[in-house]
Order: structure tokens, then sequence, then C-alpha cells
């Protein structure tokens, strides 16, 4: 009573009011499973390519009509009749049909949709949470948010070149705790920002994105917040940077052209993250510190700082079991980030996950800049115990779903629950002095 009967998609809009795709998924019982897609901005050129229409008079070409089309038409007739407990046979003949490397044929939102419906609708069938349903024995951690409470780059029209300055609870013994003492010091990051008569606006992500004097404002900004909320930066909230590095880089080097349009080289791009280090111990990860395409870079600057701060390859990975494996060859980064859309399949997703635990590498769920109300990252980040999760701010209806979701599944877990912390990092963070508020104050 589980076999694949009809697909449905449905053309809705994301977070930033563009296009994507619902897709539902019904199995021979009457159970169903929907997924919604979410899209990027900050991309990766080797990600798999989401289908558009391309017809200009619609969204300004931005429409997935095509997408829907391919769901309900050429995917649906090769995949009724499977079985839904078989997500790899699933998704193994779903990039078969599609029979491109990037699933540009298709479209890798429309196979995505699809592949991450049949999950929901397959766990739905068997009485699971996702979370259950795709469990490994990692499956009852839940794990450390990374909420993006002050913005640059493509994220923000201000004079900030790097993307993202996150904020992630470390210290607290549970989910719950963690949260709340992130969002306190978000709310307080808000009372910092307007008392310096900076705006206090947010974007696409939940985070404010007010015009600051430099690339290391940000920095100050948030550790002050943290002491104002009665938080010690580097022991109960450490800082976690995504600069998005490729955004940035041109054939001359890594142009800092909202800020002061000065240009470095890989070596210098390294220097400047070795001071910010050493000036902010309270850094634990960063993120795309160089761009996808500067793979000397990227071994230096792994060989440098490797075994001192977490290094998240997002960009020059992109979910790719093949891209990563050869970044790992290389000795590349220490971390992945993981994104369902990058890749387009849930079990692609899982075998990237599996390949970094095998190679000692963190992995960190993540959401899109432009996302939907779904929260199926929630439960993957659950079921696979990775620890770590991006999912935005603490505003935005479509950040908090994804929050209230791990805070309904620790509830559901009880006494099993555990809560990442600390441990996930354990591996450059044990036996150094946690930072006093002393030490952590710049003002």
């Amino acid at each position: 009573m589980s076999e694949i009967t009809k697909l449905s998609a449905l053309e809705i809009l994301d977070s930033r009011g563009n296009p994507t795709l619902s897709v539902t998924a019904t199995l021979s019982s009457g159970t169903t499973g929907t997924a919604k897609v979410p899209s990027g901005a900050s991309t990766g050129k080797r990600e798999a390519v989401e289908l558009r229409d391309g017809d200009k008079s619609r969204y300004g070409g931005k429409g997935v009509l095509v997408a829907c089309a391919n769901v309900e038409g050429e995917i649906a007739a090769k995949v009724r009749g499977m079985y839904a407990g078989n997500q790899r046979e699933l998704d193994d003949e779903l990039r078969a049909l599609d029979g491109t490397p990037n699933k540009s044929r298709l479209g890798a939102n429309a196979i995505l949709g699809v592949s991450l419906a049949v999950a929901r609708a397959g766990a739905a069938y068997r009485g699971l949470p996702l979370y259950l349903d795709l469990a490994t024995e990692h499956g009852h951690l839940l794990p450390v948010p990374m909420l993006n409470v002050l913005n640059g780059g493509r994220h923000a029209d201000n004079s900030v070149d790097f993307q993202e300055f996150m904020i992630a609870p470390v210290g607290a013994p549970s989910f719950r705790d963690g949260l709340r003492s992130a969002v306190e010091t978000f709310h307080v990051l808000k009372a910092v920002l307007q008392n310096k008569g900076y705006n206090t606006a947010v974007g696409d992500e939940g985070g404010f994105a007010p015009e600051l004097k430099s690339n290391e404002e940000p920095i100050e900004l948030i550790l002050e917040a943290i002491l104002k909320a009665g938080y010690k930066p580097g022991e109960d909230i450490a800082l976690m940077l995504d600069p998005a590095a490729s955004e940035f880089y041109e054939e001359t080097g890594y142009v800092f052209r909202k800020s002061d349009c000065s240009t470095k080289t890989s070596e210098e791009m390294i220097a400047l993250w070795k001071h910010w280090l050493s000036q902010y111990p309270q850094i634990w990860s960063l993120e795309d510190g160089l761009a996808e395409d500067d793979r000397s870079g990227w071994q230096q600057l792994t060989n440098e700082l490797g075994d001192k701060i977490q290094l998240v390859g997002d960009d020059n990975f992109v979910t790719n079991p093949e891209l990563f494996l050869r970044g790992i060859e290389s000795g590349i980064a220490n971390s992945i980030l993981i994104k369902l859309n990058q890749i387009g399949t849930v079990t692609e997703t899982l075998d990237c996950i599996a390949m970094a635990r095998e190679h000692g590498y963190t992995a960190v769920i993540s959401h899109r800049s432009g996302e939907t109300d779904d929260t199926s990252i929630a439960d993957l980040a659950v079921a696979t115990g990775v620890g770590q999760i991006k999912a935005g701010s603490a505003s935005r209806g479509e950040r908090i779903a994804k929050y209230n979701r791990l805070l309904e599944i620790e509830h559901e877990l009880g006494n099993q629950a555990s809560y990442a912390g600390r441990h996930v990092y354990k591996r450059w963070k044990e036996g150094k002095e946690p930072q006093t508020l002393e030490t952590a104050s710049r003002q």
C-alpha cells in the first residue's frame, strides 16, 4: 500500500517573492507527503541547476511552470508504482531519468521536490516523523543553531563585504536554552544598533543589515550585544562567519568594493583571518573564507588554520559527493555545508554527510536565502546528528518555522534528546580557557 500513485506540483512563492515548487506525492494507501523547494541567492557555480521558464512576461522569467510540468508528466510516469520505502532506488531513477550531471534537463528543483515529497510520504505511511524515519544511530542529537544576526555581501545593500555574521549558543545545556540565549542576544543587538543610530531593518535571512563603518564593526557590535544580554562571548555564545568570498573574488583578487575598495591576494586574505582569530578568539567557525576556485589558497588556509577553527566549505563542495571527495583528497577545509537543493536528492545529501563523518569532517545543515515554511532541514539535522544547523535569524516566519520544529522534536524526544553544544567543536576548543567578560569586551 506504499506505492507511488500520483505526483502533483504547484508553483508557489519563496520568502523573496520568487517562484518555487511545492510537490505532493500520493501513495496507494492515500498517504501524502509535501515538500517545498528553497532557492539560493549566493550560489556556487557547480550547484545543481534550478529550472526556470525564462518567459519574461511571467515573474521576470523566473517562473517554474516547466519544472512543475516535468514533475506531473515525465517524472510521474517514471516513478508511478515505485515503493516509497526505498529512497535510494527512487533517487537513482530520478538521476538516470534526467541524464545530466547537474540535473539541468528536468531541473534540480523538480527532482528535489519529488525526492523529498516521497521521503515525507513514506515516513507518514510508516507512522514516523521524518527525523525518525531517516534516523541514523546519531538521531537524538539536537543541533547548535547558527543565527545570522548581521548581514552584508549579497544579502544586504550596505557597506559590508562579508555576507553573514552569526551567533551560536555553544554553552547551553539544551537546544531550548541555547535558542533562548541566542534570541535574547538578537533582541539586545537591535537595541545596541538603535542606540548607535543604525537602521534595524532585516535582510533576506532575518539578520540586521545596517550601514556600518567597516567589515570588522559587526564583530564589535555582536560582542557588545552578547555581553549586555548577560552571556560570555566564546563560552556561552560563539561567533561564526560566512564571508562568502566567491562573491567578491575577481581576476585581480579579492575586491572589497562595498567597504574600502581595496584588493587582497589569497595570502593577504589568510593573513586577515589569522589576525581576526588572534584578535577575536570568540570566532569558532569560518565558512567560505576563500573563493570556490581558489584551490591553492584553500589548501594554504587549511594548512595554517585547520587545527585552530572550523573551516566550512560551501561553494567549493555544493553538497556534491564527487566534488567533496576531491576536496578531501586535496586537503581542503575540515567541514562541509549541507544544502538539499545544491545536489537535488535526499540520498546524495545523506551520502555527503556520511562521507564527512567517515573522513573526520564536521557538517552543517543549511537553509537558503530564498526559503519556504518547509521544515525538512530541521528533521534532517536531528536524523543525521551532525550537531549544527544554519536556519537564519530570530525573525521572519520561514526561519522561525525551522527553530519551532526543532523545539517540537526536542519535546517529542524528551529524556532521549541531547544537545550538541561545545562537543561538536571539541577538537578545536578542548582544553582552551573560555573567554572572560574582560577579555571578550572590545568596548
